[in-house]
């Protein structure tokens, strides 16, 4: 075998040995290891340190990425037509209508000209969002909108697996 530092020919004493004995080479181990715990120690911290508007920009992210997946090769749904680059829009703001953010009813893929620059085109929104779920659905959805809603850590973190399941779920079946 040989070291990985020095690139001389050693007898291995442990299997996962990859370093030689020589003094300069136990020092580079040494620090690679520390360096590989320090890695993982710092990435534990940083999930300790999230905070739960983290994981609400994770799991909109997450849910989002699913939406697109799921919708793919649809039409906008409020102005039907092919998006040159494809948003998931909510019909209820994601920002002021907490209960339904993460509601698969209240997203649907539409053309970024609607989403960003049209304010979600929410007229014609409504119209074919009728359409696609059903009365009864819609006023279900929109009594739920007018609710106040918290995530806790664990709820978000549920939903960011969920949704990453889903979304492998979808790319297996198709």
């Amino acid at each position: 075998m040989r070291c990985k530092n020095c690139k001389q020919t050693f007898e291995k004493i442990h299997f996962n040995q990859k370093y030689c004995l020589n003094e300069d080479c136990r020092k580079v181990w040494i620090e690679t290891e520390k360096a590989k715990q320090w890695k993982k120690e710092k990435a534990k911290k940083k999930v300790d340190l999230m905070t739960i508007q983290d994981y609400i920009k994770i799991a909109q992210q997450v849910v989002n990425k699913y939406i697109r997946e799921r919708d793919k090769g649809q039409l906008c749904i409020s102005c039907q037509k092919k998006p040159l680059k494809e948003n998931a829009g909510h019909y209820f703001n994601a920002n002021n209508h907490w209960a339904v953010r993460f509601d698969e009813r209240n997203i649907h893929l539409q053309c970024e000209h609607c989403n960003t620059y049209l304010s979600g085109n929410l007229i014609e929104y409504r119209e074919n969002l009728i359409k696609k779920i059903g009365i009864t659905e819609f006023e279900d959805l929109s009594k739920i909108a007018k609710q106040t809603r918290k995530f806790t850590k664990e709820e978000l973190k549920e939903i960011i697996d969920l949704y990453k399941f889903k979304i492998k779920s979808l790319l297996k079946s198709n």
